[in-house]
């Protein structure tokens, strides 16, 4: 998918392909769930999750791009304490990719949003 002009996430949702549109809207029900007190916003084209108001710092963002769905982890810190759960995944600096909808690990994610939720932290 290209960067998206959607507004809001529910416009962004409604237009993904059909065929990821129920595992993006379970990530965002977990990022509205576990992310108490940040902000979803759509920032970079994606749905995005800030800590403290839509002035503050990114910490968590998921897309539907062309070839895999991504989990955009910032927090270095989060990321170092998961390093065994995350080795061997396919990742970027800052990014978790699920190459099929079913792929993506909603437990794995959601432990990744509590930590990230726990306190704040710096992104890198």
């Amino acid at each position: 998918m290209v960067q998206s002009r959607a507004k809001d996430v529910d416009g962004y949702l409604a237009e993904v392909p059909e065929d990821r549109r129920g595992v993006l809207t379970r990530l965002r029900e977990l990022c509205r769930a576990e992310l108490g007190g940040f902000d979803e916003v759509m920032a970079y084209g994606m749905p995005t999750y800030v800590r403290g108001g839509g002035g503050g710092t990114a910490e968590i963002a998921f897309a539907s791009q062309k070839q895999y769905i991504s989990f955009y982890l910032m927090r270095g810190d989060v990321r170092e304490a998961f390093e065994g759960r995350l080795a061997g995944r396919d990742m970027g600096k800052g990014c978790l990719r699920f190459r099929k909808a079913g792929d993506v690990d909603f437990e794995l994610v959601r432990d990744l949003l509590r930590a990230t939720a726990a306190e704040p932290g710096a992104s890198r």
